[in-house]
């Protein structure tokens, strides 16, 4: 991990958490970039009160399940950027990841591909896995499988 001083303070980030942070990857800029992605699963956890929020939109293959684009937005701090950025890049990454694969990422698996996070932010990277079950979680209400609901 390289650190940041600021007022006497050191803050631990790798590299890979200051890349998604400074060139995030599938952030959603615009209106326009959302809609004509089509999505077919969107989550939202967090909470505007405690500051991170996190959302995402999936594209999802309904006849091969595979999640074959993400775009999300996140209000909140580098590490949640970071980590939203990660969690876009892992789902899709070799032509997309099986719904059943990706409800199998943790927090600790977004951590481990960032290189890790300082203790104090690893919430941040909680939040990614919930919005990613949320997401999915929509997708499966949308396509009347409610049976496959998984606990966020």
């Amino acid at each position: 991990m390289s650190d940041l001083i600021k007022n006497n303070k050191v803050w631990f980030y790798s590299n890979t958490v200051r890349e998604h942070f400074l060139k995030p990857i599938n952030l959603a800029f615009n209106e326009k970039q959302i809609t004509e992605l089509n999505a077919n699963g969107i989550g939202e956890v967090g909470s505007p009160a405690c500051g991170d929020v996190m959302k995402l939109w999936l594209k999802i293959n309904p006849k091969t399940e595979i999640i074959e684009k993400c775009l999300w937005q996140t209000f909140g701090c580098a590490s949640a950027i970071a980590s939203t950025s990660m969690l876009s890049v892992m789902v899709t990454e070799n032509k997309g990841m099986k719904i059943e694969d990706a409800l199998k990422i943790k927090a600790k698996d977004i951590l481990k591909r960032l290189g890790g996070l300082p203790t104090i932010k690893i919430h941040c990277s909680v939040l990614g896995d919930q919005a990613l079950r949320t997401a999915i979680n929509d997708y499966f209400k949308k396509t009347n499988q409610e049976n496959r609901i998984v606990k966020v």
